[in-house]
């Protein structure tokens, strides 16, 4: 709201310091310190407010240490990461965006899903919350919003260069690189193959020329795999104090570089990165979103004086899901957002080897002392705020390998 209230001041009055307004990282630069300014003045009082509610945490004996001392901590804090990432948004951005729209929209949704589900659990008594089921049809409903809009929206386009010209030529004479008109594509980037490209179609290809009106069958499911997938994962990885929002934060900044880069014309050319228009306003969003989760940190952290709850992992969750889906990055989640997969895992493996061997053998048994990973490591003795650093370290060896990808092709 405010930057069409500086443009019109810019524009009729040539207010003194209105034009600031119009670049992107001045805006950016803005928001983060708004969200984390946001995030530790009022998270205080929103943490006052919810122990007044008596909205505390119901702790299950899991046998780990320092873990009584955590009952009764307020829970719902995700509620913090979510206005400290809204009002930014609403005062910096351009709303008309598509890609803010869907972001502000994933905010609402999967915070709604988790709010529903930590007050089944604390108000209602009920320690399962929200059935899971009724959490994927949630999940789900996100994906096809995401997925048909990436499909068929007509702001949602790429630009390919005309030919491989010289990048650093070009930035030294100040000459733009040439690209064709804007295109509805289903491209998106892909580690470790030629171009580092892969364009969905491919895969219907086979069918038929005609048959690539409906890549949509396939594109959509993908889509909500991959949001429920990275969901999830932020749900098991909110486990001990800081982890989740820490981990988060790193993935965020890669994203919001990756954003940056992949809207602006000659960096992208430079860095030989796929261009694609109108990405760039999503850099506010996404350092807006990095700044309410490092303020939450500062509640979040060892010892907590408040959780994020499904309220905040399941939206933090579906946001980093869809700005990877929105800058055409999904399929680097794997490796940027490995910890979340390594959380995932654990406990698929966990569950499915402790079946297996219970069928077998008639007794089930266990790969990991207990999932998901970080509890496997509270339980081998390690105190939780190492476990929380070193999961942080992994984390940025993971962001810095994910931009490395890039170049590998």
């Amino acid at each position: 709201m405010l930057y069409y209230l500086f443009d019109y001041l810019e524009k009729t009055h040539h207010f003194p310091g209105a034009g600031l307004f119009q670049f992107l990282t001045f805006r950016a630069a803005l928001a983060v310190i708004f969200s984390l300014l946001i995030a530790i003045i009022y998270g205080k009082k929103i943490i006052n407010f919810l122990r007044k509610q008596q909205v505390g945490e119901t702790v299950r004996d899991l046998g780990l240490d320092g873990q009584s001392e955590k009952a009764g901590t307020p829970t719902m804090g995700g509620i913090i990461i979510i206005l400290a990432t809204i009002i930014p948004v609403l005062l910096f951005a351009k709303l008309e965006n598509i890609y803010v729209i869907l972001l502000l929209v994933t905010t609402v949704w999967m915070g709604i899903i988790g709010f529903i589900d930590d007050y089944i659990k604390i108000f209602k008594k009920n320690k399962e919350g929200l059935s899971g089921k009724f959490k994927v049809i949630g999940q789900v409903g996100l994906g096809i919003i995401v997925g048909t809009t990436m499909y068929f929206h007509s702001d949602i386009t790429v630009k390919r260069q005309k030919a491989a010209t010289n990048s650093i030529e070009n930035i030294s004479k100040n000459r733009m690189p040439e690209f064709y008109p804007a295109e509805k594509t289903l491209l998106t980037t892909i580690p470790f193959v030629k171009k580092n490209e892969f364009n969905y179609e491919s895969l219907i290809s086979w069918a038929g020329e005609e048959a690539k009106d409906y890549v949509w069958l396939i594109f959509i499911p993908i889509i909500i795999f991959i949001i429920t997938a990275v969901s999830n994962g932020a749900n098991l990885t909110d486990g001990i104090d800081g982890l989740a929002a820490g981990t988060s934060a790193i993935i965020g900044v890669t994203l919001a570089l990756f954003a940056w880069v992949s809207g602006n014309i000659i960096y992208s050319d430079y860095l030989n990165i796929m261009y694609i228009p109108n990405i760039g306003e999503l850099s506010i969003f996404i350092m807006s979103f990095v700044g309410a989760l490092i303020g939450f940190l500062w509640y979040n952290t060892y010892p907590a004086q408040v959780f994020m709850g499904d309220t905040g992992s399941l939206t933090i969750g579906g946001i980093i899901a869809v700005i990877a889906i929105a800058i055409r990055k999904e399929w680097l989640i794997p490796i940027l957002c490995g910890v979340f997969l390594m959380e995932n895992l654990s406990v698929v493996m966990q569950v499915g080897w402790f079946k297996y061997t219970k069928k077998k053998f008639g007794e089930g048994r266990r790969i990991f002392k207990m999932s998901p990973l970080h509890h496997h490591y509270q339980k081998s003795g390690f105190h939780e705020s190492k476990i929380v650093t070193r999961f942080w370290i992994v984390g940025i060896f993971l962001a810095i390998l994910t931009i490395a990808t890039l170049k590998i092709r």
